[in-house]
């Protein structure tokens, strides 16, 4: 049923105007709608007028809390109270949430699609800013799928420029048919801490010789912003889109994986071994090169990287012990000898997924739906087996790298 339009009072009002909604107490009602409008009718521009009957063009994007947040024409995200908006509107916003909590909430587990190319996040990510606090040295902002909490105030603009990693990471791990993002709740922000410096980001906790660390058991990633490309430059920051993201896209995807990956059987080899797999495909400015990352990958395990930095440099000859206990070891044991066996790993998850059988990751993904069904360990090994022994299966890998110049070597 259409809501009859009402014709304004007074003058229309300009962008600025109507954007210091602080000095007006609340926003009034939708000019027109449709009381029975489904979500995906929510995108439209409409216009929005005040209680003084003052009009503004605007987007509806979503609703959190105790607020309505609309697109403004010149890009910005702005929210609005709610309570005060007229019933049409109310209903309208109803309707909306109606059919967000009638939308499924995980996305179909993607083990049938094809493996991608090309992953390019060419947008202009979105960028809503929440709060900034400067006595508590609080500022949050959010991108579509993440939250940054910073200890620093940050422009649109750089920030932009930081979601811009993480966001396209998170296309790539969406992409993969692995399932990698099935479970992801996409109602909730993914939550990045970030730091000014060094010194603030080693104190809250980060690993002294990291650039980045992914902390499971509250799912967050902390970063200082000089592993975002962000270098001080008087009383602002500057952007390096040179910088290597790849020790932040190897913890986005840890981040992103779900927990029964990381179960006995596959924690450590697998889990660790996937993440140096995304973070090794070449990147730059929103764009993964999937295809062919073989030589990419394989180079950050035989040499060291960029500026002697970031490549494991085991030369062309990789030991390791028996696959099976390779794979049965606990996480403990595996990262005491961290250099080998994260580049081990990310050899064996590449096996897997392009060397294996017809080169189609079958059995690596009946290993996923295995762990998924809460299998693990030996049970769940069986599935990457498929009939061979582990000592065939040893075989199989040594003679498939070994086409590539790396001398694989399980010895006992």
């Amino acid at each position: 049923m259409l809501v009859p339009k009402p014709k304004p009072k007074g003058k229309p009002i300009t962008h600025r105007q109507f954007m210091t909604h602080r000095a007006i107490p609340f926003l009034a009602t939708l000019c027109f709608a449709l009381a029975g409008v489904t979500l995906a009718h929510s995108h439209e521009k409409r216009k929005w007028i005040d209680d003084k009957a003052r009009e503004i063009t605007a987007t509806y994007t979503k609703v959190e809390g105790e607020n309505v947040f609309l697109k403004m024409e010149n890009g910005s995200i702005l929210p609005f109270p709610i309570k005060k908006l007229r019933q049409p509107c109310q209903q309208y916003i109803a309707n909306a949430l109606s059919e967000e909590a009638k939308a499924p909430k995980n996305e179909k587990l993607n083990f049938e699609d094809r493996w991608p190319t090309i992953v390019a996040f060419n947008e202009d990510p979105d960028i809503l800013v929440i709060s900034e606090n400067s006595e508590t040295k609080t500022f949050i902002y959010h991108s579509k799928n993440y939250e940054f909490k910073s200890d620093v105030k940050l422009n649109s603009a750089l920030v932009r420029n930081i979601s811009r990693l993480f966001e396209a990471t998170y296309e790539y791990c969406r992409l993969i048919p692995l399932a990698l993002t099935a479970n992801m709740d996409n109602k909730n922000k993914l939550p990045i801490l970030l730091f000014e410096s060094r010194e603030s980001y080693i104190k809250a906790g980060g690993p002294a010789m990291s650039g980045g660390v992914y902390i499971p058991r509250i799912n967050t990633i902390m970063v200082p912003l000089t592993s975002l490309g962000l270098k001080k430059s008087g009383e602002g920051y500057t952007f390096n889109r040179e910088t290597s993201f790849s020790t932040l896209a190897h913890e986005l995807t840890h981040q992103l994986t779900p927990r029964e990956y990381y179960k006995t059987g596959s924690m450590g080899w697998f889990s660790e071994g996937l993440a140096e797999y995304t973070s090794n495909t070449p990147y730059h400015n929103g764009i993964f090169r999937v295809e062919g990352n073989i030589a990419s990958i394989k180079k950050s395990v035989v040499e060291y990287g960029k500026d002697n930095k970031g490549g494991a440099n085991l030369g062309k000859e990789i030991k390791v012990g028996p696959l099976k206990d390779y794979m049965l070891q606990s996480y403990e044991s595996f990262v005491k000898n961290a250099r080998l066996n994260y580049a081990a790993g990310q050899l064996i998850v590449y096996y897997f997924i392009h060397m294996d059988g017809n080169g189609d990751a079958k059995r690596l993904k009946a290993f996923l739906k295995a762990l998924r069904e809460g299998k693990e360990g030996e049970v769940a090994l069986a599935y990457l087996l498929d009939g061979r022994t582990f000592e065939q299966l040893e075989k199989e890998i040594v003679d498939q790298w070994k086409k590539q110049f790396v001398t694989f070597q399980f010895s006992k």
